[in-house]
């Protein structure tokens, strides 16, 4: 069983920046981001594979960058430029090579002047 632990978020004023944080117990293969905004749907943000092969939602690109430490198992989501319709709960995604799907707890990012 595949744990992961996140850390990171907080509140930040619109233009700064945010640097999330996601350590995994097991062995995993894609890791991601994907957040939870008050009435809205889940919705994907950026995903890594174990080849480093990265995808973002278009209303992130070029503001947040994905990355990760295979050493450490840990994935981290850069956030610069933050807007208020960043605000959400963010949460930690994993697979492994089954393609079992893991999730963190949620971290939450608000972004408020």
């Amino acid at each position: 069983q595949v744990q992961l632990v996140e850390s990171g978020g907080g509140l930040v004023q619109p233009g700064g920046s945010l640097r999330l944080s996601c350590a995994a117990s097991g062995s995993i293969f894609s890791m991601g981001w994907y957040r939870q905004a008050p009435g809205k749907q889940r919705e994907l943000v950026a995903t890594i594979t174990g080849t480093g092969s990265t995808n973002y939602v278009d209303s992130v690109n070029g503001r947040f960058t994905i990355s990760r430490d295979n050493a450490k198992n840990t994935v981290y989501l850069q956030m610069n430029n933050l807007k208020p319709e960043d605000t959400a709960v963010y949460y930690c995604y994993a697979s492994d090579i089954f393609q079992r799907a893991y999730w963190g707890q949620g971290t939450q990012v608000t972004v408020s002047s």
